[in-house]
């Protein structure tokens, strides 16, 4: 099957940016006569047919925002997706949208749903999450000029200035900062971080919270926090691998902040209520077995992810001209303490 010229291939051909391509074909008066007119020749030239996803947004014509729906893989965990949807689809409603759930088995098929909501004109634009390094859907979705917000960093680039992304984002450094404060207040000092490998965005920002909180709080040395810093190396969402893991220190730490209430749970495994242990996500499971944990805004979210699709944005990667507006948002979570 011959491949369909995108935004990027007119670029190139008329020796411009893909923002100015973009320009010409939704804001054509901000553009110079000359440089509209070599866009135009080669949008003709390459028989390119851009999406109506783009008008559509614009026009609010179909007024349709698409999410994938993952499968639940924890049962602890699983449920922040759910809520983060249902603020979304609450929001989404009142200004007068619709969101529309996709499933994907993984990274291709879910591209591969991109293509068949785009042609067959269901949606105006995605809202992405679960992003990680290497992320190949970000990089199709700019490619085929289709609006879209990630709930999720671009890990992996300058994520704070790089104008090719729209982003929400909860801060889990200040998560984890919060969370190691309070266990240092209450008279800790052996604080241990349960993570993840490195190499996750999401683990990496709230293991830096935890770490740049003990080396600013305590007189632990490098080699002492390295002890302390302990990455399940296998499935995250069993909590007996946890508590072994947290078992192996020895003496046992005076508390243990968590990246996830998975692992939080873990740690009680092993421990019990003898030492502090501060989840993160305010899962039920949390609020069940009295732990305090990290509760991402996920309205403040929802919130965020639609300002940057219906809003000034539009859900343009590559910036919107004229537009004085941060493209992304930085959500601080709150530390709920039991």
């Amino acid at each position: 099957m011959r491949r369909q010229p995108t935004v990027t291939d007119v670029a190139s051909a008329a020796g411009v940016s893909r923002q100015t391509v973009s320009n010409v074909l939704n804001t054509p008066q901000i553009v110079r006569a000359e440089t509209r007119e070599r866009v135009e020749r080669a949008i003709a030239s390459l028989h390119y047919r851009p999406h109506a996803s783009a008008r559509r947004l614009r026009t609010r014509q179909s007024e349709t925002i698409a999410v994938r729906l993952d499968p639940v893989t924890d049962g602890i965990s699983g449920s922040l997706l759910d809520r983060f949807l249902h603020a979304l689809a609450e929001r989404a409603g009142r200004a007068g949208f619709r969101v529309l759930l996709y499933t994907a088995a993984d990274e291709p098929a879910e591209i591969a749903q991109f293509g068949r909501l785009l042609d067959g004109a269901d949606v105006d634009a995605f809202v992405l999450t679960s992003t990680h390094h290497g992320d190949t859907r970000i990089d199709w979705l700019i490619e085929h000029d289709v609006p879209f917000v990630t709930f999720g960093r671009p890990w992996g680039v300058a994520d704070m200035t790089d104008p090719e992304h729209l982003w929400v984002d909860v801060d889990g450094r200040h998560g984890l900062t919060l969370a190691t404060g309070h266990v240092l207040d209450r008279g800790a000092r052996r604080v241990a971080f349960l993570g993840w490998p490195a190499g996750s965005g999401t683990g990496d920002d709230r293991r830096a919270g935890w770490r740049s909180t003990m080396e600013a709080r305590t007189d632990l040395s490098r080699a002492e926090l390295d002890v302390l810093d302990l990455a399940v190396e296998e499935d995250p969402t069993d909590g007996s691998i946890a508590a072994r893991l947290v078992a192996t220190i020895d003496p046992a730490p005076d508390a243990i902040v968590c990246a996830s209430d998975s692992l939080a749970l873990g740690a009680r495994l092993a421990l019990g209520d003898r030492v502090p242990i501060v989840g993160y996500d305010d899962t039920p499971v949390a609020r069940a077995l009295g732990l305090s944990s990290v509760a991402q805004q996920l309205d403040e979210v929802a919130e965020g992810v639609l300002d940057l699709l219906i809003g000034a944005h539009r859900g343009r990667a590559g910036g919107a001209e004229g537009v004085d507006d941060p493209q992304h948002r930085l959500v601080k979570p709150r530390l709920v303490v039991r």
